[in-house]
């Protein structure tokens, strides 16, 4: 089967901002569904899940069966596809609102059971879609519609929270280096386990910061990272707080671990 034969366009008029990250998504997911489905995955089996927010309007721009959840319960919505239908490829989309706000109970039970998901977290670190609150990895001092003084909470860090958890593949991409990225997605579906892949993903309309990034952000070389002091090193050289350090991307974590569905299954 050709790349042409497989329809993933949809009617469904685009309103993302022009420049939005969120396009570059879209075009490294649409890259790695083509090449799931060439390779034998029915199109049908695959799945997308989201929410509320920018990043989730991803499922009207392509042609898959998806579910479109309430704010921050797309991760508990796919598990729950996932354990009535196991065969089937369950892909999230969220953004660092819903997921790190709203949702992270979801998120730290979906990772710490190993559910077969694969969670892609759009973090523009603001609510976009509501004209810019902080969330949880905004940076201390954002002023947004909810701090116009600034806020007073410093940001966490996810990967931390994901490797403390032992979730079973930890990542992170970025928007702008849509190859790199869609490398990560496809790994990411392709691990058979709970895949966490936190995308950088700049608002250029009420937090841009893609300068920021495109001066910090490097690929890590594959298989570097060895130990467990080695990863959660290399995962806190950037802590989210501060504007000197570099930023990494790749795979930071990825192991086999028992996957929730089949052992309950066993039951």
């Amino acid at each position: 089967m050709s790349d042409k034969n497989i329809k993933l366009e949809t009617s469904a008029q685009n309103t993302w901002c022009p420049g939005c990250g969120n396009f570059a998504i879209l075009a490294a997911l649409k890259g790695v569904v083509a090449e799931m489905i060439k390779k034998g995955t029915p199109k049908e089996e695959i799945v997308l899940v989201s929410g509320i927010g920018c990043s989730s309007k991803i499922i009207d721009y392509i042609n898959l069966n998806s579910f479109s959840s309430l704010h921050g319960r797309p991760v508990i919505s796919a598990q729950g596809i996932k354990m009535a239908n196991p065969k089937l490829k369950v892909i999230v989309f969220i953004g660092d609102g819903g997921c790190y706000n709203e949702g992270i109970a979801h998120l730290i039970h979906a990772a710490k059971r190993n559910t077969d998901l694969t969670v892609l977290v759009h973090n523009n670190r603001n609510f976009a879609l509501t004209t810019s609150q902080f969330t949880a990895t905004s940076p201390k001092g954002f002023k947004g519609k909810s701090t116009p003084q600034g806020s007073i909470e410093e940001s966490f860090n996810p990967l931390s929270l994901m490797f403390s958890l032992r979730a079973s593949f930890i990542a992170r991409g970025y928007s702008m280096k849509i190859n790199h990225l869609q490398d990560l997605i496809k790994k990411g579906a392709k691990h058979k386990g709970f895949s966490f892949i936190e995308i950088l993903q700049p608002c250029i309309t009420f937090f841009d910061t893609t300068d920021f990034y495109n001066q910090r952000v490097y690929e890590m070389k594959k298989g570097d990272l060895k130990s467990d002091q080695e990863i959660i090193k290399k995962i806190k050289e950037w802590d989210y707080e501060d504007n000197n350090s570099k930023i990494p991307l790749g795979i930071f974590y990825q192991r086999k671990r028992p996957v929730y569905e089949e052992e309950l299954l066993k039951k």
